[in-house]
């Protein structure tokens, strides 16, 4: 964060007024953010000469931005931790990042448990948010040019500790500029939380890196998000499908967004038919990426692209990024073939953080990291992300393929989502159950299998339970939660017996 923070501050002394954030705070100029960079980063000066490793409360204020350009200016690193996290959590960010300094507001620190002795030093910063520090500050070299990292959910079921180089945050965040048409001064949407690896950097890191103001809100909800973006003239933002959709359908979405130059859409399963419906009641232009918190935002279309390639691909790899598709051997497959998909870039992160230090990522013996996705690539160079490598539910010894019933549902007139999810089953195994978000549609299992049966979709890959919901469940970054699915289908399930 240091190249930031030195620009910042550069900043700050030129044009002082110049507007940062807008938050549900108020309106907060650069000044503001550099003073309180400043002060905190003095008090961090005061206890130590030592660059620190910082656990910051990241909410989509503007409090995050200075909280992490004072550790820039201190040279440091910075890790985003939502302050919704539990107590667990921070235990385990804790285990895996051995930070020197923590800060948060009083209530979010306890609400952690970071305020039991682990920290045994006050800083006294003159700033709204508790500083606590550590006796010793431990050599910000252990992570080997890493200068944020975030929490993101793994496969696993332990969360993991994503580290990332500035570099690479600035990379991503450039292209992404150079892709949509950003011009410096842009206001930016930053509506998915900022503990999220992607909202570090496209919804905080972008906007202070461009010159334009970050606009948050104080917790997602479409209505909100749709004020916002049209009373701050946003230019740009990046969502979850889930959010782009829930707007789509909000009270006053017909309303088309002027400002918007387009709308980046990744992080969960998409659907050509519900994104351009939805594109087209906000008046705007999707852009559909493939990214990781591994390999940052490293796909994306062109604004001028046409609406079957913008919606139905997964866009082309940044200038440097390469995607590429591999069988079972790790030999690359030629384009229109579905294979592994492996990523090597400027982008790709520097490990996972394991007892304050990065685990180098496994990486193939030419520097590529396999993703756990299927991808195709197409002879255009535009990918197409088919879905997670083991979503399967196995019924009676037969695999269905998670990502081809979704798919053929979310082809049926009036869905808006759908999550495919396994129930347990005493004599099967697992059965399948569809949820089912359609608006004013009706769903039933009758009417589900019955438009399936009329496509032609293989009838031993049918759902046996369809449930309709208002929405799917979601995790704190606004994604689907697929182990919160599996549990809302097992009651819905439980129930209809």
């Amino acid at each position: 964060m240091k190249t930031l923070a030195s620009e910042l501050v550069a900043r700050a002394a030129s044009t002082p007024e110049h507007v940062a954030v807008i938050d549900q705070l108020g309106t907060h100029t650069v000044a503001t953010v550099v003073d309180a960079a400043q002060a905190i980063a003095a008090a961090l000066a005061r206890h130590s000469e030592s660059a620190p490793t910082v656990v910051i409360q990241a909410d989509n204020t503007w409090h995050t931005l200075a909280s992490a350009v004072a550790v820039g200016l201190r040279g440091g690193l910075v890790a985003v931790l939502s302050p919704h996290a539990t107590a667990a959590e921070f235990d385990l960010a804790v285990e895996d990042i051995a930070p020197d300094v923590v800060i948060a507001t009083d209530d979010v620190l306890d609400h952690w448990g970071a305020a039991d002795g682990r920290f045994t030093h006050r800083l006294d910063a003159d700033t709204s948010r508790t500083i606590l520090a550590t006796t010793d500050v431990g050599d910000i070299r252990r992570w080997a040019d890493g200068s944020a990292i975030a929490m993101t959910s793994g496969s696993t079921g332990r969360p993991k500790c994503v580290v990332q180089s500035e570099n690479a945050i600035r990379y991503a965040a450039q292209c992404t500029i150079d892709a949509v048409g950003l011009r410096p001064g842009d206001a930016i949407g930053a509506f998915v939380p900022l503990s999220s690896v992607a909202a570090f950097c496209f919804g905080m890191y972008l906007p202070a890196y461009l010159g334009g103001a970050m606009i948050c809100i104080d917790r997602w909800t479409p209505s909100a998000a749709l004020a916002a973006l049209r009373e701050q003239s946003v230019a740009w933002t990046m969502l979850v499908p889930t959010m782009a959709l829930q707007l789509s359908i909000a009270d006053g979405a017909e309303s088309p967004l002027t400002s918007l130059r387009a709308m980046t859409v990744g992080g969960g399963p998409m659907n050509v038919r519900a994104l351009r419906q939805a594109e087209e009641t906000l008046g705007t232009t999707f852009l559909r990426v493939f990214g990781m918190s591994e390999c940052l935002g490293h796909t994306t279309p062109s604004p001028t692209d046409p609406p079957d390639l913008r919606l139905g691909r997964d866009g082309k790899p940044f200038p440097g990024t390469v995607v590429r598709a591999v069988d079972a051997g790790g030999a690359s497959l030629p384009s229109g073939q579905i294979g592994d998909a492996q990523v090597r870039g400027p982008s790709l992160f520097v490990g996972y953080a394991r007892n304050g230090r990065p685990v180098p990522p496994e990486l193939t013996a030419d520097g590529f990291l396999p993703t756990g996705d299927l991808v195709e690539i197409g002879t255009d160079g535009y990918i197409t992300v088919m879905g997670r490598q083991k979503q399967i539910i196995i019924r009676g010894g037969r695999n269905i393929d998670i990502n081809e019933v979704e798919s053929a549902i979310a082809n049926i007139p009036g869905v808006v989502q759908v999550c495919v999810v396994p129930v347990p089953d005493d004599m099967l195994g697992e059965r399948a159950a569809a949820l089912v978000v359609a608006g004013d549609a009706e769903m039933t299992l009758a009417s589900v299998t019955a438009q399936l049966d009329r496509s032609g979709f293989p009838k031993f890959k049918w759902p046996e339970y369809v449930f309709a919901v208002e929405d799917l469940p979601q995790n704190r970054v606004g994604k689907l939660s697929r182990p919160d699915a599996i549990a809302l289908a097992g009651r819905l399930a439980a129930q209809s017996v």
